[in-house]
């Protein structure tokens, strides 16, 4: 199954430039240093954020889940990235209640 409307995806720069790419955040920082290893830099965030979209657009959902705001879709797969290694990747996307378009919510390495 794929996210549902995928095509319609929404990621906050406050997702990217200030928690995944931030090295300051307290969840942030970890992975930061690991996106950042893959040539993503937080100036230059909407290739992240490109970059995130094209993942759920690309991958299988493999997890659903209903939580109080939302449904949640974990997403696992290769992401694309500015070096080219294009590692695994794990990605939380929420369609909230009422809602229709998939936001970001949080991505990690898939291992």
């Amino acid at each position: 199954m794929k996210l549902p409307n995928a095509e319609q995806s929404v990621v906050a720069r406050e997702k990217i430039a200030d928690y995944l790419l931030s090295e300051t955040h307290p969840d942030g920082k970890s992975k930061e240093n690991f996106f950042t290893r893959f040539g993503f830099q937080r100036d230059r965030w909407e290739l992240l954020a490109a970059a995130l979209r094209q993942h759920c657009l690309r991958h299988e959902v493999r997890e659903v889940k209903t939580t109080a705001w939302g449904v949640q879709y974990v997403i696992v797969g290769a992401l694309q990235t500015p070096d080219g290694r294009d590692p695994a990747v794990r990605a939380v996307w929420q369609i909230d209640h009422g809602a229709d378009r998939p936001r970001f919510i949080s991505g990690r390495p898939a291992h």
